[in-house]
């Protein structure tokens, strides 16, 4: 029986299970092919986490579901990511355990001078960011103790954004890297390994339940700067950085349907994009990590 449950095994989910594993603590992480950090305390489950029945039974006797999984392509989200939401609420509500989600900034849409707080209204106008806000309300409508725990995009081992997407290929090869966005727009990233700290603290603070809160992350950086940070945490030269121009992608995604979906959120790296999580720390004490350690930590 183990006290944590965690659905998903990406950066997000695998640096939870890693961080409370390593406090001590028992964890079972679900992932459709049984995949997570191998250590003698994680008990890795292949199952289907949208599956309630199943999700509910492989959560009796935990205290906290942590729902992590989140679906690399945004093709799929409103297929997949609804009933993953419904069976983690339905698994908390049946063993009376603490809900945190894995949320994003997605629901606030763009904002004046590109800066949110906890308190920035959900405003999105686009589907993804609509759908975020529906699985919010849906959490705080299900009769559960729930938390959600917003992050900006992440860097850091084995993280799904900007180094491996963009720019890492590049970097190893001395090539010019093709970049999706505006090269000298501020842009807060977040640790993913801040992101993990922040679900375990955040869950087992009561102060905490009942709304979102987001993760303390590094000053806003340009792209620019931190394609600079990963060429010298790399010993490698800084490479050539080629903005491609916003019409695009826009145009692709007339007959390209992941081209249109990277349109709808392109509003994040044509304009400053800040997250402010003054409030987080205040509260909980927790702070970010420095952005050079971040980059050499995924790097490696």
């Amino acid at each position: 029986m183990a006290k944590h449950v965690i659905i998903g095994a990406g950066s997000i989910g695998t640096n939870v299970a890693r961080l409370l594993a390593e406090g001590g603590e028992s964890v079972r992480i679900v992932t459709r092919s049984g995949s997570g950090p191998e250590h003698p305390l994680v008990d890795r489950v292949a199952a289907d986490a949208s599956d309630p029945s199943r999700l509910t039974e492989l959560s009796r006797g935990a205290g906290v579901i942590y729902h992590c999984a989140n679906p690399p392509s945004y093709t799929v989200w409103e297929r997949l990511l609804p009933p993953l939401q419904t069976a983690a609420i339905t698994a908390a509500k049946a063993n009376d355990a603490v809900l945190a989600l894995t949320g994003s900034l997605y629901a606030y849409g763009p904002q004046p001078g590109g800066r949110m707080n906890e308190h920035t209204p959900m405003a999105a106008t686009g589907h993804k960011g609509r759908l975020r806000r529906r699985m919010w309300e849906q959490a705080l409508a299900g009769g559960i103790r729930t938390v959600e725990v917003r992050g900006s995009d992440y860097i850091g081992k084995d993280a799904n954004g900007i180094y491996s997407l963009l720019i890492k290929s590049a970097l190893q090869k001395g090539k010019a890297a093709w970049i999706t966005g505006h090269l000298d727009m501020p842009h807060t990233f977040t640790f993913n390994g801040d992101m993990a700290q922040a679900l375990i603290t955040l869950a087992s603070e009561e102060r905490a339940w009942g709304r979102p809160w987001h993760v303390p992350s590094a000053p806003a950086v340009t792209i620019r700067e931190l394609a600079r940070r990963y060429a010298v945490a790399a010993g490698r030269p800084p490479i050539k950085l080629i903005q491609i121009p916003r019409s695009v992608t826009r145009t692709a995604g007339l007959i390209v349907p992941i081209a249109r979906e990277m349109a709808e959120m392109d509003y994040q790296w044509y304009a400053p994009f800040h997250m402010d999580a003054t409030e987080t720390t205040e509260t909980f004490g927790l702070t970010a990590t420095d952005l050079d350690t971040a980059v050499r930590n995924e790097v490696g």
